[in-house]
């Protein structure tokens, strides 16, 4: 019978070690990983961008906007971060965007408009009455921004979701990523030139 080796006794240089390391994994942050956001899009001189609303039918449609004062609207209500981001530093003048009718049967791009006038403060926060009332808003120091959008052109028939989804030249589009939920999110010209076509021949 093989005897067994006699147990190690703990020095105080080991126990030191132990409490060392211990500490450092302690005291040792947790990675986080980043969150994926869309891309931002660099404009270039004169550069025309590209882009995508979302807007629920029953709330504010296409008809809407054709129906509305000079065909003109100011785009209220984004609460969300990112796509307030988009509307305050990225959107200008002549960019043109795509109308797209969410929380609809079914959801899809029902024609284009395009900004007419760059960020400024939504003044529906300001307002206690309104749905969109933000008290953390302050007039002095707005949160949140809009910009104005003019119709350019409605489809006779809007594209679907799922329509969007079987053109494989829109392969790598925003709105059609896992997990793309952005009321407002950019548009690669390539994408929006072929959505356009599309509608366009719709409507013929």
């Amino acid at each position: 019978m093989a005897r067994k080796k006699p147990a190690k006794t703990a020095t105080k240089k080991t126990v030191a070690q132990k409490a060392t390391k211990a500490a450092k994994v302690k005291s040792s942050p947790r990675k986080t990983a980043a969150k994926k956001k869309a891309p931002r899009p660099e404009r270039k001189p004169g550069e025309v961008l590209y882009w995508l609303v979302k807007s629920e039918p029953h709330v504010f449609s296409i008809d809407d906007l054709a129906n509305a004062d000079a065909q003109t609207t100011f785009w209220d209500g984004v609460r969300n971060y990112q796509a307030r981001n988009t509307m305050r530093d990225d959107m200008k003048v002549g960019d043109l965007v795509l109308y797209y009718h969410s929380n609809a049967e079914p959801p899809g791009v029902a024609g284009v408009c395009r900004i007419v006038r760059e960020g400024y403060p939504d003044h529906t926060a300001f307002d206690p009455k309104d749905k969109h009332y933000d008290p953390k808003s302050k007039k002095s120091d707005p949160t949140w921004y809009m910009v104005d959008v003019k119709l350019v052109e409605k489809f006779k028939a809007e594209i679907s979701l799922s329509e969007l989804k079987e053109m494989s030249q829109l392969d790598g589009m925003v709105l059609l990523q896992k997990g793309s939920r952005l009321s407002v999110q950019p548009v690669a010209k390539k994408h929006f030139d072929h959505v356009v076509k599309v509608g366009r021949k719709k409507s013929g």
